[in-house]
């Protein structure tokens, strides 16, 4: 493990107790309460933005289309109510103006060809040091900030990722217990196998890991929800740091209504980044897409610079998402 993957281990572990502090004297099975978003109104859904052109019949993604490829790249930002650490979108109590922040970096991704579609993950299954109640070193978000944070990407025609940390938890099970958001049209997916952990171990002591076979199950799932709902495409993204978090890809089918994509989370300078953009993505078959991921304060702590987002767009496979944290 590197020095600066280790800082970030340890950054967020500190984060995650942080963000837990004011569940400390409940059960693991409650919901994780954090601190609220700024003046967004929770529960309700709005209307999708209105497309400029006649959209295909059925639900649609903002925007108005049916698919995210070809003509659409993610981007946007990450984070957490209450954990600034954990990304962007949690680093102030003003949701509505970190997203404003994260507009003007979307922009900067339309190259003219492929349009930039705003995207929130919000961290929703949240792991922690201790085994709780039920032994599976992990709590769920409040519904109450989830539904805000819905609303907020609806009112701002941007997708939400529901961003998974199982701890000794199914990737799956997990899935399921966020069903009613994931009925919502702009509502997707990520899940973080470096904190799926196997019975003995403790999450940030060791990487956790998973494979193809398991990602498929949730990928199987999603398409089930597509079909059986009229509902538009659903991204699926897998957070992978290095090869050995994400095995046995090829046990991961093609299904119907899904884009997988494999986000490449290496930390460092620019240089470092594209090596390890290449390893991960090297040999990854074809019906998983790549994304990458950009970290302002760990990518810039030995004075490097943050890459652009033209660097960003020169990387092979060209990257499907691009995720700031």
């Amino acid at each position: 493990m590197t020095q600066n993957q280790t800082s970030r281990r340890a950054a967020l572990a500190g984060a995650l107790a942080v963000g837990l502090s004011a569940c400390s004297s409940k059960s693991t099975n409650d919901p994780v309460k954090t601190a609220g978003t700024s003046g967004t109104p929770a529960g309700g859904s709005s209307t999708t933005p209105a497309p400029s052109s006649t959209p295909p019949a059925g639900k649609t993604l903002p925007g108005g289309a049916r698919t995210i490829l070809p003509q659409h790249r993610l981007v946007g930002y990450c984070g957490m109510p209450g954990a600034p650490a954990l990304g962007e979108l949690g680093a102030t109590n003003d949701l509505q103006a970190q997203i404003d922040k994260m507009m003007k970096v979307v922009k900067q991704y339309d190259d003219g060809t492929v349009k930039p579609l705003p995207v929130m993950e919000l961290i929703t299954t949240v792991v922690h040091p201790y085994a709780g109640r039920d032994g599976m070193f992990r709590e769920r978000l409040d519904p109450k900030v989830i539904g805000e944070w819905s609303k907020a990407a609806e009112d701002n025609g941007a997708i939400l990722l529901l961003d998974i940390q199982p701890g000794l938890a199914s990737f799956l099970d997990e899935a399921k217990a966020y069903e009613e958001w994931l009925l919502k049209p702009h509502i997707g997916l990520a899940l973080d196998p470096e904190w799926a952990i196997k019975p003995g171990q403790i999450p940030g002591k060791v990487f956790g890991t998973t494979t193809g076979a398991k990602v498929d199950e949730v990928a199987a799932y999603l398409s089930g929800l597509v079909k059986e709902n009229d509902l538009p495409e659903k991204a699926l993204i897998v957070h992978v740091l290095r090869r050995s978090i994400f095995t046995e890809e090829s046990g991961l089918k093609q299904h119907p209504g899904v884009l997988v994509i494999k986000s490449v989370d290496g930390i460092g300078v620019p240089a470092d980044k594209v090596k390890a953009y290449d390893a991960v993505m090297k040999g990854t078959p074809s019906n998983i897409k790549g994304g990458f991921k950009i970290f302002y304060q760990e990518d810039t702590a030995g004075g490097g610079p943050l890459m652009k987002p033209d660097e960003v767009l020169a990387l092979s496979p060209r990257p499907d998402y691009v995720m700031y944290e």
